[in-house]
C-alpha cells in the first residue's frame, strides 16, 4: 500500500496504513440513527434465533451420542 501523510491517525497515534480503522469508524458514524432502530425491532422480536440455535445443539449432541453409540457398540 502506499503512505499517505495525510491520512488520519487513530486516538492512540498509531497510524492504520490500510486506513479500515477510520473506514469502519466513518461507516459506524454514519449508520447510527438505522442502527439503533436495529437495536430497538430486534429487542422486541420473539426468541426465534435462540430456539433455533438450542434445536440445532441438541441436534448435535444427539449425533454425537449416536456416533459414539455405534463407534462402541
Amino acid at each position: 500500500m502506499a503512505h499517505n501523510p495525510h491520512a488520519p491517525q487513530g486516538p492512540e497515534g498509531n497510524y492504520d496504513p490500510a486506513g479500515s480503522t477510520q473506514m469502519f469508524r466513518a461507516f459506524v458514524d454514519e449508520g447510527a440513527p438505522q442502527g439503533r432502530q436495529a437495536a430497538a425491532t430486534s429487542a422486541a422480536a420473539p426468541a426465534g434465533p435462540r430456539v433455533g440455535l438450542i434445536v440445532g445443539v441438541v441436534a448435535v449432541i444427539v449425533v454425537l451420542a449416536a456416533v459414539a453409540w455405534l463407534a462402541l457398540g
